[in-house]
């Protein structure tokens, strides 16, 4: 009996992927546990000069609650991402939150139109149905891909064959 053949991906004709924005780095989070330490410190310092000693631990127990947020933050913030794709039968958002939540859309791209709202942003929208996309993009960067996507869908509905044996004939 022989192998079934595997399935092919279809081919992916154009694809956007959006990220949180992250621009705390490693050397931010070392800077601001500095800073925190020393906030701390100081804080220690004056209470154990006035006699207040049993505040001390509470603030070591305050900043660490503090930086293990950040850092929880910071790792939740990675997961998070939306991807919109174009394939030959469908537009497709994908979207994971930063709690690893999955979303999933599929639209027809020949009838889908690309939409801005003041209210809810850039949106595909097809017949009654709205998907909104963009939402860890600025409002310029949101236009920036709405103009590109519309790009894209006008060249996916209106294909140009070109064939070499007719280019001749002509």
């Amino acid at each position: 009996m022989p192998p079934e053949p595997a399935l092919q991906p279809e081919p992916i004709l154009f694809e956007a992927v959006s990220t949180p924005h992250r621009s705390f780095r490693p050397r931010g989070f070392f800077l601001l546990a500095g800073l925190a330490i020393a906030w701390a410190v100081g804080g220690g310092v004056v209470f154990l000069a006035l006699g207040a000693w049993p505040v001390v631990p509470f603030l070591g127990l305050e900043i660490l609650g503090v930086l293990g947020l950040v850092v929880l933050h910071h790792r939740a913030s990675a997961r998070a991402r939306e991807v919109v794709s174009l394939t030959a039968g469908r537009i497709r958002v994908r979207r994971v939150d930063a709690r690893g939540r999955r979303e999933d859309a599929a639209l027809d791209p020949y009838w889908t139109r690309v939409e801005w709202h003041e209210r809810l942003g850039l949106c595909l929208a097809q017949r009654g149905r709205r998907v909104a996309i963009g939402r860890f993009l600025s409002e310029v960067e949101q236009q920036e891909l709405a103009e590109t996507l519309r790009e894209v869908l006008r060249r996916y509905r209106e294909p140009v064959f070109d064939n070499p044996q007719l280019r001749d004939s002509f």
